[in-house]
C-alpha cells in the first residue's frame, strides 16, 4: 500500500466519521506521525510503498478511530494555544473553550500587570497598588490542572509568576508534569482532594475549570466523551454539580487578595446560579458568554 492508497482507504473507512476535510487532515498527521514525513514530501512520494510494519500501524489507528477513540490520544498529543501537550486517557482533551478561557484572563492579568507597574513608578502606596502588592511575585492557583494546559500557558505569558496547581488524580499530574519538564516551565504540583483539602496560603489569581457536569446529565454526553475521557475530570462527584464552585467561592475569600482575580469554566446551564455564589464578596463579577453565546465563564475581582 502506498501512502496515496492509505489516504484514500483511510476516506472511505472512515466517511461516517469524519468529512472529508477531517480526513485529509487527520490520514496526513497519522502518515507523519507514523513514516515521518511532513505534508510536502507526503505528496513528494505519494506513491511509495509503506513499511509493512508501519502499513500495519497505520490500519490499527484506522480501527482505533473506529471506535470513537480521540484521535488526539491515539496521537499521544495535541495542539492547545499554540503549545504541544502530552495528553492520554487520565485527562481530559482540551476544548476550545478554555482557549477562550485562557484568552481572557491573559488578558486581563496583563492589564492588571500593566496597572501595578504605573502604580510602582507613581510611587502609590501599598494599599492603592493592584492586586495590593507592591514589587512581589504574582501567585496565580489553578484548581483541577489536568494535563496541565491552563498553568503552562499562564506560566508561558507571565513566567515571573509563581503557579500553583492541584489534582486529584495522580496519573493527571504525571502528565501535567511531562507537559511542564517538555516546556521547561516551573509549576508546583498538588496531588489533593481539593473538596477536602485547606489553602496554606493566599492567591492574586485562582483560574479553574473544575468538573462541572450534574450526574443527571450523563445521558447527554457523547460516548466518545464518555467512554475514553477520565469521568473524574467530567462530572460532580455528588448530585451537587456546584460542589467545587461552592468550594472555590469559600477559598477566594479566605485566600484570593484584594483586588485579586478569578477565573471560572462553568456548566452553561447553571451560569446564573454560579454567578449567585461570587455576588457577595466581589466587588465586580461578571458572568460571560463563549462565542457560541452559552453561558460559559465567571470572571470576578474581589
Amino acid at each position: 500500500m502506498t501512502i496515496l492508497e492509505f489516504k484514500r482507504h483511510f476516506k472511505r473507512e472512515l466517511s461516517e466519521l469524519y468529512t472529508e476535510s477531517e480526513s485529509a487532515f487527520l490520514s496526513a498527521v497519522f502518515v507523519q506521525k507514523i513514516v515521518g514525513f511532513d505534508s510536502f514530501h507526503q505528496r513528494r512520494f505519494s506513491d511509495q510503498e509503506l513499511l509493512i510494519q508501519d502499513e500495519e500501524n497505520l490500519l490499527q489507528i484506522i480501527s482505533e478511530l473506529k471506535t470513537s477513540r480521540p484521535y488526539q490520544q491515539i496521537l499521544g498529543e495535541t495542539e492547545f494555544y499554540g503549545m504541544k501537550f502530552f495528553v492520554n486517557e487520565h485527562v481530559l482533551i482540551p476544548r476550545p473553550e478554555t482557549e477562550e478561557l485562557l484568552e481572557f484572563a491573559i488578558h486581563k492579568i496583563h492589564e492588571a500587570i500593566v496597572i501595578l507597574n504605573a502604580a510602582e513608578q507613581n510611587e502609590e502606596s501599598r494599599d492603592s497598588s493592584f492586586l495590593g502588592m507592591t514589587k512581589r511575585t504574582l501567585k496565580i492557583l489553578d484548581i483541577g490542572t489536568g494535563s496541565g494546559i491552563i498553568p503552562l500557558v499562564l506560566k508561558k505569558h507571565f513566567p515571573e509568576t509563581e503557579v500553583t496547581s492541584i489534582d486529584f488524580s495522580e496519573k493527571a499530574l504525571e502528565t501535567a508534569k511531562k507537559n511542564a519538564d517538555f516546556h521547561q516551565l516551573a509549576i508546583t504540583f498538588i496531588h489533593a482532594d481539593y473538596l477536602n483539602f485547606e489553602l496554606e496560603q493566599n492567591f492574586d489569581v485562582i483560574i479553574s475549570n473544575p468538573p462541572y457536569i450534574g450526574i443527571e446529565e450523563e445521558h447527554e454526553i457523547a460516548d466518545s466523551v464518555k467512554e475514553f475521557e477520565p469521568k473524574m475530570a467530567l462530572f460532580s462527584p455528588t448530585s451537587d454539580a456546584l460542589i467545587f464552585y461552592r468550594k472555590i467561592a469559600e477559598d477566594a475569600e479566605k485566600y484570593l487578595n484584594n483586588n485579586g482575580l478569578l477565573f471560572l469554566e462553568i456548566n452553561q446551564k447553571l451560569g446564573p446560579e454560579t454567578l449567585e455564589l461570587y455576588a457577595t464578596d466581589f466587588s465586580e463579577a461578571l458572568l460571560i458568554k463563549d462565542l457560541s453565546e452559552n453561558d460559559r465563564f465567571i470572571f470576578g475581582k474581589k
